[in-house]
């Protein structure tokens, strides 16, 4: 499943030796082809879930963080391989969705301080630039564990540059890579329990074996058709009612990202509080923020010239986007267009505390705003949200300090990720792994309190103190947990085990529910799309009737994927 094609194919004007340096065009393009092999593939990798239930989007998360590297070396030209990793790494870590898709970016971005000041790399310094690569990522995960994405990458690096000696080439190099990625990910079951219980291979390594395949098959000359990338949006500006005797009076939502030139300024010492200054000094809800050598900036202003005049002082653009939110604006009131509004300036003084969650499905929306959300993020399980949503959320807040609920287990890394990126604000992110545990959370937060510790020690000790469970259907026969489970059951979860498989769903909720009340007093029920009301009001009377001395709420939460979540305290 996993063996990667043998090609050939050789380019024309090469030797049978093959190729000693690897440059930043050729990386360009092996980049874009482990991209198109993974999105070929993101459904396997997806599937590739520990439990049989519709969630898996491993796949997806990698794919579209990948994709986001692409996006971002669109315009660069250089054969300079410094660059463009800086460029690939720095663009895969903005668009990073999933705790794989996190990992992944940090394994390119320590990849490229691994090559920095490197023009062409040959065997020796890319195994070393790898080797970089390899200590970032298990550096970015706070408890790594062996025989996930970060065993196939270290196993695979370590094998490849064993191998490495003077008749080496960059075709021998990825060919050792690609080959040890695959035998490593097929050991990966040996190494944790759970996958060889559940009869998969490590969907985050499955997905990187399938980037680094690509890789070294656009080294032999293989053109890779695969999963087309998404279509781009059709553009609705020919239907706006935005025409010619209109004012212009909102501005232009104006975002960039810049990369500094040592031509034209110091990268190191670029003054970001300067830049805010000037955009600023033309406009509103100013972002900007330094990366390495690269600055993404946000501002509304009516004069989105100025800021492209200014910035090309210090560097050059990567990405700019420019949309006018007059148009915006007046669609909107006419009803022409479903479109968010303009966002409105910053209030001129800093409140103290602010709240950021993620959030699937409009009760739970509802529900968080009532208990203080100034941002709610859509996301939750197959919808993870990009490190970039996050800062942009953070950016049209205007506070100093941010709490953020990401309220589930695969968003956790990319909103950790935003933190650390973002300066204007301090971020804390509560490790919320479901919409239950954020909501308990919040709701025992004392934000007249003038100590943010106290406060973000006082929502962990909050979520310390319940237990979570799932109610899902299943899409595969599984043994788990001494559970036998058949495809179409009704399966309950209690935080990572299988305790229950049934035909009946509502059979299924009871048994969960009663062995989550073991020993507690208080069941909080998130509802659900797929929670009828009918079944609600039976699972309400046979908990009512089995357990008469415990509070139980229902909540209308309207979440996709799972039916009901279960939070005791």
């Amino acid at each position: 499943m996993f063996k990667s094609d043998k090609s050939k194919k050789k380019k024309k004007g090469e030797d049978a030796k093959g190729l000693k340096y690897l440059g930043g065009m050729l990386l360009s393009k092996m980049a874009a082809g482990g991209a198109a092999l993974l999105r070929r593939n993101a459904e396997k990798v997806n599937n590739l879930n520990v439990f049989p239930v519709p969630d898996g989007d491993t796949g997806d998360n990698m794919r579209m963080t990948i994709e986001s590297g692409i996006a971002a070396l669109e315009t660069l030209e250089t054969d300079d391989i410094a660059e463009v990793m800086k460029v690939l790494s720095h663009g895969m870590l903005l668009g990073a969705r999933g705790n794989s898709g996190v990992i992944l970016s940090q394994f390119f971005a320590g990849t490229y301080k691994g090559l920095d000041g490197v023009e062409k790399a040959d065997p020796q310094a890319l195994g070393k630039a790898l080797e970089k690569g390899v200590e970032q990522a298990y550096g970015s995960v706070m408890t790594p564990t062996e025989g996930t994405i970060l065993t196939v990458a270290r196993e695979a690096v370590e094998y490849a540059n064993s191998r490495i000696n003077e008749a080496s080439t960059i075709r021998s190099y990825f060919a050792d890579l690609a080959r040890e990625m695959h035998d490593s990910l097929e050991r990966t079951p040996e190494l944790l329990s759970t996958l060889k219980e559940a009869g998969v291979v490590d969907s985050g390594g499955a997905g990187l074996f399938y980037i680094i395949d690509g890789f070294n098959r656009v080294l032999n000359g293989e053109e890779i058709e695969g999963g087309d990338a998404p279509a781009p949006k059709a553009s609705t500006v020919l239907n706006t009612s935005f025409n010619a005797d209109s004012e212009m009076t909102y501005g232009y939502c104006t975002e960039a990202l810049l990369q500094l030139q040592n031509k034209k300024c110091d990268p190191e010492k670029f003054d970001v509080d300067a830049l805010k200054v000037f955009l600023s000094a033309i406009g509103d809800s100013v972002v900007a923020f330094k990366t390495e050598s690269i600055v993404k900036l946000h501002v509304h202003t009516l004069t989105p010239e100025k800021v492209l005049e200014h910035c090309r002082k210090y560097g050059e653009f990567l990405t700019v986007k420019i949309e006018n939110m007059s148009v915006q604006h007046t669609d909107l009131e006419n009803g022409e267009k479903q479109a968010e509004p303009a966002t409105p300036p910053k209030p001129k003084e800093k409140k103290k505390y602010a709240v950021v969650a993620v959030c699937n499905g409009e009760g739970v929306e509802d529900l968080y705003r009532e208990l203080g959300a100034d941002e709610i993020i859509y996301g939750g399980q197959t919808h993870n949200p990009s490190t970039n949503e996050f800062l942009d959320a953070f950016s049209r807040i205007y506070a100093e300090h941010i709490f953020v609920f990401p309220n589930n287990g695969n968003v956790l890394m990319a909103a950790q990720q935003a933190a650390d990126i973002y300066k204007d604000a301090a971020v804390h992110v509560l490790a919320s792994k479901n919409i239950g545990m954020g909501y308990v959370a919040l709701s025992t937060a004392d934000f007249s309190c003038e100590d943010a510790a106290m406060i973000e020690q006082g929502m962990k000790e909050a979520m310390q103190s319940i237990i979570s469970g799932y109610v899902s259907p299943s899409i595969r026969d599984a043994d788990l947990n001494g559970v036998h489970i058949k495809n179409g059951d009704t399966i309950g979860i209690i935080e990572k085990e299988v305790v229950v498989s049934s035909q009946n769903r509502l059979e299924a909720a009871h048994v969960l529910a009663s062995l989550m009340l073991e020993g507690r007093y208080m069941l909080t029920v998130f509802c659900g799309k797929e929670a009828d009301e009918m079944e609600q009001m039976a699972l309400t009377e046979i908990l009512a009737e089995a357990r008469p001395d415990a509070e139980i709420y229902f909540i209308p939460a309207g979440q996709d994927i799972y039916p009901y979540i279960f939070v005791a305290e």
